[in-house]
């Protein structure tokens, strides 16, 4: 016989949380921006591997680079850290870590990118197991106008201040606003793990 059982999850969960302190100082901020520009730069596209996918400047206008771990490895080290407390005061994932280098972007004057996941649905196109997203901004947000971070829904923004960041469960829809003014340089970063059960 069936019964109204409803399960809820803890109170202490949440798929979206924003820092209150800022993970990296501006100074360490600038180290991060001079290793992005000192990787190979790279036309931002879509799609991770599906059908279809490459560039497409109608979804997505920014440059990106990859920061390699042997250049910057205290600074995954701290990222490391930050995730781990993070994950078990308010995701509680199991087997979350860095799996995947981070990416400097950098959105000019029209750069955007639309609405999106950063994981599949279709686990054919083989994505990376991607359980939590982290965006950190790494200029200061008094050089660029626009460029707002949506989640979940039009309208939902994420205000962040240099070195602050804002971390999400990778299956939540979201996109970066077109910048109208100056340049908009983030760290995006993964953080993954065994497949989710």
């Amino acid at each position: 016989m069936y019964e109204n059982q409803i399960i809820k999850e803890p109170k202490w969960k949440s798929w979206i949380i924003q820092t209150t302190t800022p993970i990296f100082t501006p100074d360490q901020c600038r180290q991060i921006i001079e290793c992005g520009h000192r990787q190979p730069p790279q036309t931002a596209q879509v799609g991770m591997n599906k059908p279809g996918g490459g560039t497409d400047t109608n979804k997505r206008v920014t440059t990106i680079s990859w920061i390699p771990f042997q250049e910057m490895g205290h600074m995954y080290r701290d990222l490391d850290k930050f995730i781990q407390t993070a994950n078990e005061n308010h995701f509680g994932f199991g087997d979350v870590r860095v799996t995947e280098n981070a990416q400097f972007t950098e959105y000019p004057v029209g750069g955007f990118y639309d609405w999106h996941m950063d994981c599949d649905t279709n686990m054919a196109h083989e994505p990376p197991v991607r359980k939590i997203s982290m965006t950190l901004l790494l200029n200061d947000p008094s050089e660029f106008e626009g460029g707002h971070l949506e989640l979940g829904a039009p309208g939902k923004f994420a205000e962040l201040k240099q070195g602050h960041a804002i971390c999400f469960a990778s299956f939540i829809n979201h996109r970066v606003q077109p910048v109208t003014k100056g340049v908009r340089q983030s760290l995006v970063v993964w953080f993954g793990g065994k497949p989710f059960r």
